[in-house]
């Protein structure tokens, strides 16, 4: 024990040891407190008084947060098994510190999902006792959770210099966090009488938009980590960070192509299919698909990406973080769309299209799953630092 303990303190950096960023964390996490508390007040006073879902759209914007960071969670798990598995490539060094942050963003989606659940002990319960085999969600919580253990002992196991034992576990948690993506994607391309969600596309989809998630997201903060200790990338690390650049750049380009041809798709197919795609092109989510999907997800951050040849960080920080905001509409188009999008299309004196508008209570919740993932990266910084620059393990 006393040995594990030495290791761990060992990682501890202390240029990081700045007050400012002391008191930023402490805030970030200040804003994860509220947000407990409205998880609290919701289970006990019900969450019709907090969120603005309805009957008829019971899923909101804290379901696409949810499946955002985990999504984000899975790229990062996915880069490090990569880096970790196939030692000596480019992206080594990058390796644990994604590591770490799969932790911290799985974690930022367990707080969405965990206060959007009007009784998330059962979850927990009845997840163990009577589990439910051919249930996607079922599989999707479990496989999560199994993720979330392996990397928590890989992280320990680098902390604590064990890296077979790291990179066996390692491996087994990308594995789990493969297939929970998958079930994720696959909770809503099940579902026959959504159009806009059924098909076996969504799965796949999903993986590649984590992946590229974890580019952008590994990209973002490897250049904050070097600018929170006013410090020059190395070379090493920069090789590293243009090779995630390449990565982001080719999964930014095949995202494109796969939302192209699925609006093809449901334009040729029936009158609900074509009404989803409508909502999206012209409709009330025109603007959220437009501006932040298409303009500041994929084309600013595809341009930025090759007009700078990759060569300049601060534009692959920007276009990373361009990347990540078009990530999260693109989730939350997906829920929304699929849910405002009527199946009672046709029937007289009703709606084209529901309407869904975010409480404030469901947007600090958001904030809260930020605010937990920046403050996890400022500790996690703080005490482990050094480990984050090892990579010839």
């Amino acid at each position: 024990m006393a040995n594990a303990i030495s290791a761990l303190t060992a990682w501890v950096e202390p240029r990081v040891a700045k007050p400012k960023l002391t008191i930023a964390a402490l805030a970030l996490l200040g804003v994860v407190g509220v947000v407990l508390i409205i998880g609290i007040y919701g289970f006990f006073f019900g969450h019709e008084h907090l969120y603005a879902v309805t009957r008829e759209i019971p899923w909101g914007i804290l379901i696409s947060n949810y499946a955002s960071f985990a999504i984000i969670s899975t790229g990062l798990v996915l880069i490090a098994a990569m880096s970790h598995a196939f030692g000596g490539n480019p992206l080594a060094p990058l390796a644990n510190r994604a590591v770490y942050l799969s932790i911290i963003t799985i974690f930022a989606a367990f707080l969405s999902i965990g206060v959007e659940l009007e009784s998330p002990h059962r979850m927990l319960l009845y997840n163990i006792i009577s589990p439910n085999f051919t249930s996607n969600i079922w599989w999707m919580g479990t496989l999560y959770g199994l993720a979330v253990g392996c990397m928590l002992l890989e992280f320990f196991g680098i902390l604590t210099g064990s890296w077979k034992m790291a990179l066996y576990i390692g491996v087994l948690g990308a594995l789990a966090e493969v297939g929970a993506n998958s079930n994720l994607g696959a909770v809503f391309a099940t579902l026959a009488a959504r159009p806009f969600w059924y098909g076996a596309q969504l799965p796949v989809f999903f993986l590649c938009s984590a992946v590229m998630s974890g580019a952008a997201c590994i990209i973002l903060f490897t250049h904050l980590a070097y600018k929170i200790r006013n410090e020059k990338m190395d070379e090493k690390n920069f090789i590293a960070v243009r090779t995630a650049g390449k990565i982001l750049a080719l999964t930014l380009f095949l995202i494109a192509i796969a939302i192209t041809w699925r609006l093809i798709v449901l334009m040729t197919d029936g009158e609900l299919a074509k009404l989803a795609a409508i909502n999206l092109l012209k409709g009330p989510l025109s603007t959220n698909f437009w501006v932040f999907e298409i303009i500041i997800g994929i084309v600013m951050p595809l341009v930025i990406l090759v007009g700078t040849q990759l060569n300049n960080l601060m534009a692959m920080s920007a276009a990373s973080l361009m990347a990540l905001v078009g990530g999260f509409f693109q989730r939350f188009d997906l829920v929304v769309n699929g849910q405002t999008t009527p199946v009672f299309y046709g029937w007289d004196n009703l709606p084209s299209f529901m309407h869904y508008m975010p409480s404030p209570a469901e947007l600090l919740v958001v904030a809260g799953s930020i605010s937990l993932t920046v403050a996890g990266f400022l500790l996690g910084e703080r005490f482990f630092g050094k480990v984050f620059s090892v990579s010839e393990h």
